[in-house]
């Protein structure tokens, strides 16, 4: 309840896959589109619970994002993530963590189990000239063990004065994109990025 009363679902869970979709493409975010629908009385009237985006990047990449929270959002949707570019596609494929009943387990939503590569090159007879490649992310940490390793790392930052300008200026980048996100929800309108 509280969580539904702080941000929307794209600006607080949208964030950490647009920071992805911006180190996969390594290609400028030049507009987006948003839409949400406030699907409970519980949430401020301003304010929505389900919400997709849409980013445009300046090599022709575009990335895809669906979020929701709340017991009306659908079994599937809250975990539909993708890129697509101009050399192929990139989605998570998370058959156990996407499953029905799981929409409202914190460890299912930081669970990709596998990537699924698509590669877009094709020969002279039309053909993929390579096949998709699954990664099996079978050994990856649940929720609580990525946020260990991220205060290990943040610690080893400090002891080390280990530079962290390019981590910093990424998470502002994204921020900023999902706050864009956020006006075009709110707005109807897309939002063209500086």
């Amino acid at each position: 309840q509280s969580l539904m009363k702080s941000l929307s679902p794209i600006v607080d869970c949208g964030v950490h896959y647009i920071d992805v979709m911006c180190q996969m493409t390594r290609s400028k975010p030049v507009t987006v589109s948003a839409i949400g629908a406030r699907l409970t009385e519980d949430i401020a009237p301003d304010n929505y619970n389900y919400g997709q985006l849409q980013i445009r990047f300046e090599d022709g990449s575009v990335g895809w994002y669906e979020a929701g929270w709340g017991p009306m959002v659908s079994e599937t949707a809250f975990f539909i993530k993708d890129v697509f570019g101009p050399k192929g596609a990139v989605s998570i494929v998370a058959k156990d963590a996407g499953a029905s009943g799981k929409s409202d387990d914190v460890d299912s939503h930081t669970k990709t189990e596998s990537i699924r590569i698509h590669h877009a090159a094709i020969d002279a007879q039309n053909h993929f000239t390579k096949a998709n490649e699954w990664i099996d992310m079978k050994d990856e940490p649940g929720h609580q063990e990525l946020c260990d390793r991220e205060q290990a790392y943040f610690l080893k930052a400090i002891k080390e004065n280990i530079d962290l300008s390019d981590h910093l200026a990424d998470a502002l980048n994204s921020l900023k994109i999902a706050f864009a996100c956020d006006e075009s929800v709110k707005t109807g309108k897309i939002i063209t990025l500086s």
